[in-house]
Formats: structure tokens, C-alpha cells, sequence
């Protein structure tokens, strides 16, 4: 079978967001509305400052009630919302003005701390802005002296949120409706940087100072048992972002976080490598082996240290040969990483585990301790 070859990024294609989408049903289904007439190509001006034009999966309307649905495109992103019909529909009512609000598959916002008020549809700022920006130049070109009432609905959102993040912030029974700039750019690390912000923001409104920050799902329901009784807020998935997550959290002024992962990531935090994708930049085998000299490693494992493949069987190494006290060195030297890229100004404590979810090390530095 013929090995399926990767695209390379500059040929991805990029989509649009579930706000672009949802601004070019609204003015599609306001359209047909006053005209009376299927309207199925609307172009919409977005945030970045192009003008795209969307087209319709289906447009219906009466004398009093409009609604048109498009599919979301996210072009080659690995987007949860990739393929959801976003649907709007546009009612007349008496009095001037415009409403906006969500329907079925779009959240509630239930917890502070995030862009939008408690009670309110998860319609971030940015989107509701384009929505009534589209519908305000579309009546503006009409004599109506009537306001209308915008709902956005997505069929699937309340399926689609379960793969998502939305629950542990509050936002309930759907998605959000996102987008600053309008576009959605392939592997684009800006709405997963977005995601941990909004976490940390919750967090810190729910009355957690104690964040536990995890480099993935494995390590998240790790630090979820070992830490029973704390708030399920306080559990957020940085994934590879060590850096940006600690500076969230220090400018949140949270007194002390936890960070939760493995040795592959966790030995490049040690290094002072505070984004740790695997192709960020490579394990130093030659700073583990000065750690293990540390500790009483005999020259011929050092020199196993040094021809590893990965950090994982270093620590397989280490823990085969008895020297646990490495792993209490590779701790802490994380540990002072982290704030060492902050600046300090809180407490930062490194839990390294395996595969089997065994704790290998775990160690705590603060300001006082690192000035030591």
C-alpha cells in the first residue's frame, strides 16, 4: 500500500471560522428575508481585512422568518467543528434594534472568567461584532423601521462539544462560536494558546491558586487522581506550551502550579526548552548524562546515557540501575526552569511520571529556594 505523503504547510489550505461562518448565514438569511428571495452567495469582509464569499447549504424564509445554514470549512486544520452545519435565522420584531443570541448546539456561559458574561450564548466578542456589523449594513440599505432577532444554532454542537474543551470551562450544551480574525490556519497554535488562556482565566475566577498543568490527556487524569478533592478547573492541559502556560498563570497570579508529564517532554524543560513539541528542539542526552554523574553513575552507563535514542529510556536506565535520585534532580532542574522563564513569583512544583503512571520524581522549588 502506497504511503499517503504529507502535505507541506505552505500548501495547506486554510478554512474559516465558526464566527465567518455564522456572519455569512446571518446576512445570507437576512437577505432573503427583505427580499423575499433565496439568497445562497453572500461575501462578508473579514477581520483581517478580506472580503470571501461564502455559499449556502439551504436557505428557507417566510414574510416573518429567514434561516440559512452553511457547512464549516476548515480547510486542512484538524478542526473539531470541520464539516458543522452552522445555521442562522433572522426574525422580524416590532421595536428597532438588534438581538443576537444562540440556540440549539451553541453553549451557555456558566462560570466567569471568560469573554463572554455568565447567562450569555457563547458568541465570543469578535463574532458577535461581525454578525451585527453584517446585519447593520444590510438593514442600513433598507427603509425598515423593524429590528430583527439573530439565532445561531448548530445542530451537532452539543456532540461536537464533547470533543472539546467547553465543559471544563463552563460552557455548556454546545460550542462556542470563535474567531478574531475570521480565518482558521492549518495547525495554527493560536486557538489551542487561546484554549489554555481561557482555562487559566476560569481557573483563577472559580478561586483556584493551585493550577496543575499537564502535557496531555494521560498525564491529566494522572494528576486528577493523585490530587483528588481539588477543583476540576484547577486541571488544564498545556499540552507542548510550558512557557506561555506559566506566564498565563503568573500574570492570573496564581500562587503555585503543578506541572504533570513525562520524561521526554519534562527533560527538555530541564534544559531550559520551554516549547516542547517534538520537533522543537532535541533531547539533550549530554545534560541527562551530567545529571546521572550527579547522582553516582558509573562511567559506562554514562556513556549509554550519551548514545540513547530517547529521554524514556535514559529513565529505564536510571531507574533499572537503582539511582532514583536522579529523577529528583531532573525535577527540580525543570522546576527552576519554569522560573526561571517567569521570573518567579510563584511556586512551581514538577511531577514526573511513566507510561504506567508510576511517580519517577516529584519536587517543588519556590523563589526562596532557587536563590539558595
Amino acid at each position: 500500500m502506497k504511503k499517503k505523503q504529507q502535505k507541506d504547510p505552505k500548501d495547506m489550505k486554510r478554512g474559516y471560522t465558526t464566527g465567518a461562518n455564522a456572519t455569512a448565514a446571518t446576512k445570507a438569511a437576512l437577505l432573503s428575508l427583505m427580499l423575499q428571495q433565496e439568497v445562497k452567495e453572500v461575501k462578508i469582509p473579514l477581520p483581517i481585512g478580506e472580503v470571501i464569499p461564502f455559499q449556502m447549504e439551504k436557505v428557507t424564509f417566510s414574510t416573518e422568518r429567514a434561516e440559512a445554514s452553511v457547512i464549516k470549512d476548515a480547510g486542512d486544520d484538524p478542526d473539531a467543528t470541520h464539516q458543522a452545519k452552522i445555521v442562522a435565522s433572522v426574525t422580524w420584531r416590532g421595536e428597532p434594534g438588534i438581538t443576537i443570541d444562540g440556540g440549539v448546539g451553541v453553549g451557555r456561559v456558566t462560570k466567569p472568567g471568560l469573554p463572554v458574561p455568565v447567562g450569555e450564548a457563547a458568541i465570543n466578542p469578535v463574532p458577535r461584532k461581525m454578525i451585527r456589523e453584517a446585519a447593520e449594513s444590510v438593514l442600513a440599505e433598507s427603509e425598515t423601521q423593524k429590528g430583527i432577532q439573530i439565532t445561531i444554532s448548530v445542530p451537532d454542537g452539543e456532540e461536537i462539544a464533547e470533543k472539546t474543551l467547553n465543559a471544563r470551562l463552563g460552557i455548556i450544551g454546545g460550542i462556542s462560536i470563535l474567531g478574531t480574525r475570521g480565518i482558521v490556519v492549518p495547525f495554527s497554535t493560536a486557538a489551542y494558546k487561546a484554549s489554555v488562556v481561557q482555562a487559566i482565566k476560569v481557573a483563577k475566577e472559580s478561586g483556584c491558586d493551585h493550577l496543575f498543568l499537564t502535557t496531555g490527556g494521560r498525564s491529566e487524569k494522572y494528576a486528577m487522581a493523585l490530587y483528588e478533592g481539588h477543583q476540576e478547573e484547577a486541571f488544564i492541559e498545556m499540552g507542548d506550551f510550558v512557557g506561555f502556560a506559566l506566564k498565563q498563570c503568573k500574570a492570573q497570579k496564581i500562587t503555585k502550579v503543578t506541572l504533570v508529564g513525562m520524561m521526554g517532554k519534562f527533560s527538555k524543560v530541564a534544559q531550559g526548552i520551554m516549547m516542547v513539541h517534538s520537533k522543537s528542539a532535541p533531547v539533550d542526552f549530554n545534560f541527562l548524562a551530567d545529571l546521572a554523574k550527579e547522582v553516582g553513575a558509573e562511567e559506562g552507563l554514562l556513556e549509554e546515557i550519551r548514545s540513547a535514542n530517547t529521554a524514556s529510556q535514559v529513565g529505564t536506565m536510571m531507574q533499572e540501575n537503582g539511582y532514583d535520585d536522579f529523577f529528583a534532580k531532573l525535577c527540580i532542574a525543570a522546576s527552576r526552569s519554569g522560573l526561571a522563564e517567569v521570573g518567579g513569583g510563584l511556586e512551581i512544583e514538577t511531577i514526573l511520571m511513566t507510561m504506567k503512571q508510576e511517580v519517577l520524581g516529584r519536587e517543588t522549588v519556590t523563589c526562596e529556594s532557587l536563590s539558595k
